[in-house]
């Protein structure tokens, strides 16, 4: 698949299209009274980028056996998911709030659930494990002979789960080149920073160790960088026999929020009408131009 000439126009757009899926990340998180705003803060710009124009994916057909898989393996986040589906014409956000967490009709939660929720590739929650799904979805594209990419982001808080390491020796092993691993460095997690509860180093080093084709993101909440990466994806062949790749993509937690950024404890959490408003005006404040 090629896609377009990445021009000003393009990368406008798709800056536009983070500025509003920040806001609607916010306004979800606000409605639904609890969210992990950390770190689905952080992924927007990536999301967005592989939404909107680097994966095969219809959001009319979201079951198309020759779509692009992506997984989110860190599926505390999937508020930024539902935002781009919503955004996307899915679903509306009343509908999302509705059926969000409720005894009779519950379809989206804090984390995933592709039972309910069609445009969602797997049920994840517990870290660790989207990773090696993601190989196995890999593994699925070659035998059925399908030129497909499988996409998984995982949190660098998660890489402390060693099913991740099984995962990426065996993807190494296979060598599926249809497979990318990008890695939301925001570095923090849960109880605070992540070099402090278990230090990662140098990802990049790590990985290309296992046998993986590595990128660094300098700036993942910059969409131009983020392009400049994602434009250098290996192509569609299943036939093909190659080292997997893994980017590492430099975040920040909370991005765009000034009271949010840098600052673990907003992980998880509710919003006040107080704090919505003072969350908006910052993204409105720090929005490139």
């Amino acid at each position: 698949m090629s896609y377009p000439k990445l021009t000003p126009e393009t990368l406008q757009f798709l800056e536009e299209k983070c500025f509003k899926i920040r806001g609607d990340i916010l306004n979800l998180v606000y409605r639904f009274g609890m969210g992990h705003l950390g770190g689905e803060l952080s992924m927007v710009e990536v999301a967005v980028a592989l939404y909107y124009r680097y994966m095969n994916w219809d959001p009319n057909d979201v079951k198309n056996e020759d779509r692009d898989r992506f997984i989110l393996s860190k599926a505390h986040c999937s508020e930024t998911l539902y935002s781009i589906f919503a955004d996307m014409g899915i679903y509306t956000q009343d509908y999302i709030v509705e059926h969000f967490e409720c005894l009779d009709n519950s379809k989206f939660g804090q984390h995933s659930n592709r039972k309910y929720v069609p445009a969602i590739e797997i049920s994840a929650g517990s870290l660790g494990h989207g990773l090696p799904i993601a190989v196995g979805y890999a593994l699925g594209a070659r035998h059925q002979k399908r030129n497909y990419r499988v996409i998984v982001m995982v949190g660098d808080g998660e890489l402390d789960e060693g099913t991740n390491w099984e995962a990426m020796q065996a993807a190494a092993q296979f060598r599926l080149n249809n497979l990318v691993c990008i890695v939301d460095r925001n570095q923090l997690q849960m109880t605070g920073p992540t070099e402090e509860i278990m230090a990662h180093r140098d990802l990049a080093a790590k990985a290309a160790a296992f046998g993986w084709d590595t990128m660094v993101i300098e700036d993942g909440n910059d969409i131009a960088q983020v392009c400049a990466a994602l434009e250098r994806l290996p192509e569609r062949d299943y036939a093909r026999r190659g080292a997997p790749l893994f980017i590492v993509s430099n975040t920040v937690k909370g991005k765009g929020v000034d009271f949010m950024e840098n600052t673990y404890k907003w992980h998880g959490g509710g919003l006040a009408k107080e704090q919505l408003d003072q969350a908006l005006e910052s993204i409105r404040k720090n929005r490139r131009a």
